[in-house]
């Protein structure tokens, strides 16, 4: 019985380390590195989505776009845009609010 929980315990420790499991193999292609097939996450996919829109490469965003529901990557595009606009507003040194406007071609209020 022992010797099953620790085998249970190894296997929980080694996917919490990003450890194959035996008879895994690591595959270059996968984000993780593990050579079994997983969904993305929303914000990976919100990451190659907006990066696919950027390089306006329409075959990359309908692949993204099935990747996660529509309400989740537009969740996960938010989230980048927020982060983006704050992390710009720190290297500027100005307000995210003039950031956000300065990107959108706004005039600053």
């Amino acid at each position: 019985m022992f010797d099953s929980v620790r085998r249970v315990w190894e296997r929980f420790l080694g996917a919490a380390r990003g450890r194959p499991r035996p008879g895994e193999s690591r595959s270059a292609g996968d984000p993780r590195g593990s050579g079994t097939k997983r969904a993305p996450n929303l914000f990976e996919a919100a990451a190659a989505y907006v990066a696919a829109c950027a390089e306006d490469d329409q075959d990359g965003i309908e692949e993204v776009a099935g990747w996660v529901s529509p309400e989740a990557l537009s969740f996960g595009v938010n989230e980048l845009a927020c982060r983006a606009v704050i992390a710009l507003a720190r290297e500027r040194d100005e307000s995210p609010r003039t950031v956000a406007r300065a990107l959108l071609g706004l005039s600053s209020a």
